[in-house]
């Protein structure tokens, strides 16, 4: 989910972080092996498109709603850009288009470090936009006694904010305790 509400253990959510750290390793090596034939504009451009499409919106909706929800858009850019099938498919047209080139390294370098080195992952519309710990992740860590690791990026651990709850948004719905 995010680096805040995993809903995986701890444990799991290293480990698959860690998948994604190889592949960083690996580009990094290619993008330094083959510093010198890299065209660097295009390669800026290419690592950049990425979160000026689907990141920075999405920051500034939430940022700007001070707690109330964001349109689902934002969330749907976020998971196309950041989908390595989409950068597959940019990569392949920028290849058939213009040619190959060490250039397009920088589309999974751009991902395996998101998802390797800050632990984002694709963005549900249950959760808000940006990370924040959720009851619910903490209950599932308390079930299984597991220790709760210290939020990412926080002190403590805020208040959701920028959704409705699943009770609130799904009309007729009962809160757990009631039914």
């Amino acid at each position: 989910m995010d680096q805040a509400n995993p809903f995986e253990t701890p444990r799991t959510f290293s480990l698959h972080r860690a998948e994604y750290l190889v592949g960083l390793a690996v580009t990094t090596g290619l993008i330094v092996a083959h510093a010198g034939e890299i065209r660097w504009l295009p390669a800026i451009a290419l690592f950049l498109y990425i979160d000026l499409i689907g990141y920075i919106p999405g920051a500034i909706a939430f940022k700007r709603a001070g707690g109330r929800p964001i349109a689902k858009a934002y969330y749907v850019l976020y998971n196309v850009m950041h989908s390595l099938i989409t950068q597959g498919a940019v990569a392949a047209l920028w290849w058939w288009l213009i040619g190959p080139e060490w250039a397009l390294l920088v589309l999974p370098f751009h991902l395996f470090g998101d998802r390797g080195l800050f632990g984002n992952f694709l963005k549900p519309f249950s959760l808000p936009f940006e990370p924040v710990r959720q009851p619910g992740y903490l209950r599932l860590l308390d079930d299984l006694g597991v220790p709760r690791p210290r939020p990412a990026g926080h002190t403590g651990s805020p208040v959701p904010v920028g959704h409705l709850p699943a009770t609130a948004a799904t009309p007729g719905r009962q809160p757990e305790a009631a039914q």
